[in-house]
């Protein structure tokens, strides 16, 4: 019989022990909670753009750009920030910061008294709301088995996209109940839910892999031996296969030495220019159409109300759309499907953008719907890329600047949009600058490795050189 004794000291033996369980190894209540958080993150993303035509201290487009384009700044700063602290002192501490991060925003947001003040909140909410949509990804992928991970993870993201899903509906609701403050209680809403956020995430484990990583095996032991009960339970097994185990040669690196290799500066290239160049077009439709209608169309009174409304809830496309996703996304290849998400998202803010001319509800409506079902429904297809490409030790580093720093495309497609629609009109301004997302994502075919059921490790340290 194999002498397993060493290999308990080595970090593929607790790897391949939670990749060979059959099903989720700790309580479903953790996926929830994580998709708890992920939707105030989320509903803090698209509750802005709600909140900007009733701010009375905000009275041009360009200043909602700019106040819109700020928070996605932050999470420029924020995202690789706190997603280095993470690689290095643990996913669990720097998860908890965070929420405190966002939530110091968001009471801010909503008790500002002028611009400066609310441009300077905007700024810190987005530096905690950036590093979050890295971090809740980077935990599900790494405690999740290979074969089920994009499902586990698409759990999370199903809970946080209904921040998308749902969030956009509440925002309008409030907004257009309560001129005068809704958009003050809109703000102070996702303050009090990052607050719950907060204690949720104090009873959250570290992951397996980055115990393992760090030396820390009798922590990594104790979880996964829990995780393993846990599994045969549900699973209603007596015993589980022996663990596939592939070993490989880790050297403690800094993060930015991993990412700087060959074979991961190649992949960051290309997943930084991907999330670069859909966050160009992606953040201008979730917070811009209700300032768009008003202010270049020249909506007012029922027909601007029902804008704002009929796009707020076609945000339930969104939640929709994740739904959706958890029946297919470990059938097919990501990369394949990112070029047909992208595809898809063009084509409807293209017909949004035609029922805004038209000042047709129905065909504006029908056209936002298209694009948050696929376009942004389908979001974790992005998001699981960014985290499968990079190794353990510099996953959350390398996610933070593929995704974190690509925000700067939402910040920069959120001041120029509306120049862009005095150069290719109201039509090509939504849909020309997505030819070079789409671009990208065909690229994504030549680049990236297939990860669909592939151990995080066997993509990643398993073929370092």
């Amino acid at each position: 019989m194999e002498d397993k004794s060493n290999l308990k000291q080595t970090p593929e033996w607790y790897v391949a022990r939670v990749d060979r369980l059959p099903t989720w190894g700790l309580t479903y209540a953790l996926i929830w909670a994580m998709g708890f958080s992920f939707f105030i993150t989320l509903y803090d993303v698209i509750d802005v753009g709600f909140a900007l035509p009733y701010i009375p201290f905000v009275v041009t487009a360009s200043q909602a750009s700019l106040i819109a384009s700020l928070g996605l700044w932050g999470y420029v700063v924020g995202a690789p920030l706190f997603s280095y602290i993470a690689d290095v002192i643990g996913r669990r501490p720097t998860l908890i910061f965070t929420a405190l991060f966002t939530a110091i925003g968001s009471f801010g947001d909503a008790l500002s008294v002028n611009y400066p003040m609310l441009a300077a909140f905007r700024f810190i909410t987005g530096m905690g709301i950036g590093a979050d949509l890295v971090l809740v990804m980077t935990y599900m992928a790494e405690m999740s088995p290979a074969h089920k991970r994009g499902q586990y993870v698409n759990l999370a993201f199903i809970g946080g996209w209904a921040g998308i899903g749902i969030g956009p509906f509440i925002a309008a609701l409030i907004v257009t109940s309560i001129p005068n403050i809704g958009w003050r209680i809109t703000f102070l809403l996702g303050a009090v839910l990052a607050v719950l956020a907060l204690a949720i995430r104090a009873y959250a484990p570290e992951t397996v892999r980055f115990l393992a990583m760090k030396g820390k095996f009798n922590e990594a032991d104790a979880l996964v031996s829990r995780m393993e009960t846990t599994a045969m339970s549900r699973a209603n097994v007596n015993k589980l296969p022996e663990p596939q185990i592939k070993t490989y040669s880790v050297k403690n690196e800094n993060p930015f030495k991993i990412l700087a290799k060959p074979k991961y500066l190649k992949r960051l290239i290309t997943l930084f220019l991907l999330m670069f160049w859909i966050y160009f077009m992606d953040y201008p439709f979730l917070v811009l159409p209700p300032t768009w209608v008003k202010d270049i169309l020249g909506y007012s009174g029922s027909l601007f109300s029902s804008a704002v409304f009929y796009f707020g809830l076609a945000g339930i496309g969104a939640f929709l759309g994740s739904i959706l996703l958890r029946f297919i996304i470990d059938r097919f290849d990501r990369r394949s499907m990112t070029i047909f998400g992208v595809v898809v998202y063009l084509l409807g803010t293209g017909i949004m953008a035609i029922g805004g001319v038209a000042r047709s509800i129905p065909v504006f409506f029908a056209g936002a719907f298209i694009a948050e079902l696929v376009g942004v429904g389908w979001y974790n297809i992005y998001y699981l890329l960014c985290t499968e490409n990079f190794p353990t030790n510099a996953r959350a580093t390398g996610y933070a600047i593929a995704d974190g720093v690509g925000h700067a495309g939402g910040a920069i497609g959120l001041i120029a949009l509306f120049p862009l629609i005095s150069v290719l009109g109201n039509i090509g301004a939504w849909t020309v600058p997505w030819i070079p997302a789409v671009a990208v994502a065909i690229a994504t075919l030549f680049v990236l490795p297939k990860t669909v059921k592939v151990r995080l490790e066997e993509v990643n340290e398993a073929t370092d050189i």
